[in-house]
């Protein structure tokens, strides 16, 4: 990678127009960076808590000197909590100390509790006067259906999360929120594969860095976008590697018709090192949908909770179309890494499984 931003022009060419030659500017520019595993952005981290046995589990997002923040909530099947500092541009709240996103359904809402509870006691939060307030908006994801459906992700699993947050290299798959992600989910969870946590990051030379964390556990199928091949999601029969196109399953639908499954989300943190206020973080979040478009398919069903924030935690210049267009790549990019690096535990075939039986 060279050390030009991306798309910043990097020479000229001429051509040929008509009868006569007319020089032509032609700016060329750099192809946009390749996704790294590595979080690299001063003053975040990520923390994984997972409960192995009962398959679900809870991640937190640090930025405990606060980042700018702000959300865009496009599903119909959402539950959050602490979301209307970033919704809504009238409110005078524009930072955030962490976000959670956890399994559990609503039960997981309760994992932003033992983070508040853990920042609080090392003096982090808005402060009140009185004592510090952290802030910490919250995402859940349905995973009741495939491990043990007592369990949830519980306040102490969160702050567990806290502790051994890092930068580095990021773990993903069935860590986490992602251990009990599922996708496919147009024929029953039972003909689904195994979704997870993802994580993607794009530095663009001399400009910003961009990344994402993704857990995803959607309705709908994973698609690569470069070979519009899907390589996770609805399966013919509950013992079989067919996929089924979950596309052409809901094109061939009834009209009021019931259907069998109805846990979804996938719920994206985009974190950047640029300078951004709250209204170009809004921007960022409505550009990094993108990639939920490029690689679900299909997104933002009926039942799906799809949702995506944007933190803002640096000092770069940049304009919010360079930071959204990188953001719609890392989220791609995170997507893709959460449904390949997919342990299904013995309960749903993932991604490697399917390779092997090929």
């Amino acid at each position: 990678m060279n050390g030009s931003p991306a798309g910043a022009a990097r020479s000229e060419t001429f051509g040929v127009c008509g009868k006569g030659t007319i020089a032509l500017r032609m700016p060329r520019f750099s192809p946009l960076p390749s996704a790294s595993r590595e979080l690299t952005i001063p003053g975040l981290s990520i923390g994984h808590g997972t409960d192995n046995q009962g398959k679900t589990g809870v991640t937190v997002v640090l930025c405990p000197d606060g980042a700018t923040a702000a959300a865009e909530v496009r599903g119909t099947a959402t539950s959050t909590r602490q979301f209307d500092s970033l919704t809504r541009s009238h409110h005078i709240g524009s930072r955030v100390h962490a976000v959670v996103l956890a399994g559990g359904s609503g039960f997981g809402l309760s994992c932003a509790d033992g983070v508040v509870k853990e920042l609080a006691e090392k003096g982090v939060g808005f402060p009140t006067g009185y004592r510090p307030l952290p802030l910490v908006p919250t995402a859940i994801l349905f995973d009741l259906g495939f491990g043990e459906s007592s369990a949830q992700p519980t306040r102490e699993l969160a702050r567990t999360a806290c502790r051994v947050a890092s930068t580095g290299r990021v773990a993903c798959g069935s860590v986490g929120v992602g251990t009990g992600a599922t996708v496919g989910k147009a024929l029953g969870v039972e003909r689904g594969m195994k979704g997870g946590f993802g994580f993607a990051s794009l530095q663009s030379g001399e400009g910003p860095t961009v990344a994402a964390a993704v857990a995803v556990n959607a309705f709908g199928d994973v698609r690569d976008p470069e070979t519009g091949r899907i390589i996770a999601g609805c399966r013919t029969e509950a013992d079989s590697g067919e996929l089924a196109e979950a596309d052409r399953v809901l094109a061939a639908a009834q009209s009021g018709a019931l259907h069998p499954w109805e846990g979804n989300t996938t719920l994206a943190v985009v974190m950047t090192d640029a300078r951004l206020d709250k209204t170009a973080c809004r921007k960022v979040c409505e550009m990094a949908f993108g990639g939920f478009y490029r690689t679900l398919l299909p997104a933002l069903s009926l039942f799906d909770g799809d949702l995506v924030i944007t933190l803002a935690c640096g000092d770069h210049e940049a304009h919010p179309h360079q930071v959204g267009v990188l953001a719609e790549r890392a989220v791609t990019e995170a997507i893709l890494t959460a449904v390949r690096d997919a342990d299904g535990f013995g309960l749903l075939p993932s991604v490697g499984d399917l390779h092997q039986s090929e």
